[in-house]
């Protein structure tokens, strides 16, 4: 057979690509336990989300199937092994102070641009043309080739714990929701809350302000770009609000106030960034828990607010806390305050999101922390941990698509590593394989979220040659 052109074959279909990414932005498929039926554990629009994908998929000859609406799949091919491309549908909150509609899936400047148009809808759809221009040309198969859809990836994972419970899992696979070259590891990734113990008042305690309420952050791996505390204020509010205006021009960021009810608001905007890397945004709520930290508070108040500053406030490599460790393979720990809340009733809470290097001696600093933590009147609840995740270099099979990366870019494949996590680490042979090109900025999670055009067509003439030469070409 002569060589396949795959840019000709992805640019015969680009138009319906595009048109089929618009569609699936447009499903607001955001985790709403709230609206959760025994049909739609995550949400309707979640699983309208998944429907969509597996309707396409049967409309265009794969064999689909739904695995009890939390994750589904679609293959064609033949053989006894199994190449898995592992996607999801889901995804974050779209935020504030958008341009375009964040569900629009608008194209203008050579981009197409929605919540999802990079992490993962716009990969997910890339992956899956791959695989229809690889079906249609019609060649005889020795691996199944297998899309798994998932539906809680920026949430809890339930969706592959379920799917992989009942289903095969892949001897290889790639998850096109990240960067090339290619990722062959992901550091570990460990959700929890720190909870802080009562404070009895003491007598001689002289307060200014007391704070009724404090809220700020929706996902543990997103850093929040909006807080608000609710305060009364006995003296001095003039000089207050000046010193919150001047503090927040000083730092670049939008605080606004108001009274209501005869209480103060304090309202802050910051910069939304993804958790795995903390220091790409401004997180309000801990600007604004810097702010009040330095405010005469009540007692209950002050230990949350002078604590979270001490610990949090730009340390996001967790030197405070004593856990902060790098190596050569995944590099620092980072961590993410992604929740944080304050009840004058309830006391406070910290939703943190810790990334953590393959070479981490987790067992060990978890325990640490958790004694010092004792000491602090500070208990760690919801813990969840997601080991890190790792492939040899030499492995075939990153050899080949290293191979695939070279021909099609005429760039060095370089292996890198990253903090996301992946559903990449859901198989013991399995790797990141894209979208983001190297030199793009890197915008899920943020407001304006986008990816080019033309790396959307690349990406989708790259996964289609792997698919090729992994499951067609002996």
């Amino acid at each position: 057979m002569t060589a396949i052109d795959w840019m000709l074959e992805v640019e015969k279909r680009k138009d319906d690509l595009l048109r089929d990414l618009q569609s699936l932005i447009a499903i607001k498929s955001v985790l709403d336990e709230e609206g959760a039926t025994a049909n739609a554990p995550l949400g309707q629009q979640v699983k309208e989300a998944l429907d969509f994908m597996l309707a396409l998929g049967e409309k265009d000859g794969f064999t689909g199937k739904n695995v009890d609406n939390l994750a589904g799949h679609l293959e064609f091919g033949e053989g006894e092994e199994l190449l898995g491309v592992l996607c999801h549908v889901d995804v974050v909150p779209e935020g504030d102070d958008w341009t375009t509609d964040p569900f629009g899936g608008e194209i203008r400047d050579g981009k197409i641009f929605g919540r999802g148009a990079i992490d993962d809808k716009g990969p997910t759809m890339a992956a899956y043309y791959a695989m229809k221009i690889v079906k249609e040309l019609g060649q005889s198969f020795h691996k199944r080739v297998r899309m798994i859809i998932g539906t809680d990836e920026e949430s809890d994972w339930r969706c592959v714990d379920r799917y992989f419970a009942k289903e095969e899992m892949p001897a290889i696979g790639f998850a096109p929701d990240a960067d090339f070259p290619i990722i062959f590891a992901e550091k570990g990734i460990a959700d929890f809350d720190m909870v802080f113990s009562p404070v009895v008042p003491t007598a001689e305690h002289s307060v200014n302000m007391f704070v009724h309420s404090f809220e700020s952050g929706r996902r543990y791996n997103m850093v929040p770009d909006y807080a608000k505390a609710i305060l009364t204020v006995n003296s001095g509010q003039t000089e207050l609000l000046q010193s919150y205006s001047d503090f927040a021009k000083d730092n670049g960021l939008d605080g606004q106030y108001y009274i209501d009810r005869g209480l103060l608001v304090l309202e802050m905007k910051g910069v939304s960034a993804h958790g795995m890397e903390p220091d790409l945004g401004k997180s309000a709520g801990l600007y604004l828990v810097e702010f009040l930290a330095n405010r005469v508070l009540d007692e209950q108040s002050a230990h949350f607010f002078q604590w979270t500053s001490r610990f949090f406030f730009k340390d996001s490599r967790g030197k405070a806390l004593g856990i902060n460790y790098q190596d050569d393979i995944t590099g620092d720990l980072t961590i993410n305050v992604g929740k944080l809340s304050y009840d004058e009733q309830k006391g406070g809470r910290l939703g943190l999101n810790m990334r953590y290097p393959v070479t981490f001696p987790f067992a060990e600093k978890k325990a640490e922390l958790t004694e010092r933590l004792k000491q602090e009147k500070v208990v760690i609840e919801n813990f969840s941990n997601s080991e890190p995740h790792h492939v040899e270099q030499d492995h075939p099979f990153i050899q080949t698509l290293a191979k695939v990366y070279e021909e099609q870019t005429g760039e060095k494949a370089q292996l890198l590593s990253i903090g996301g996590g992946t559903y990449a680490r859901s198989l013991k042979t399995g790797v990141a394989y894209g979208a983001l090109f190297p030199g793009r900025a890197d915008v899920a999670h943020q407001k304006d979220e986008h990816m080019f055009v033309e790396d959307l067509l690349k990406a989708t003439a790259i996964y289609a040659q792997a698919i090729w030469e992994l499951a067609v070409e002996k």
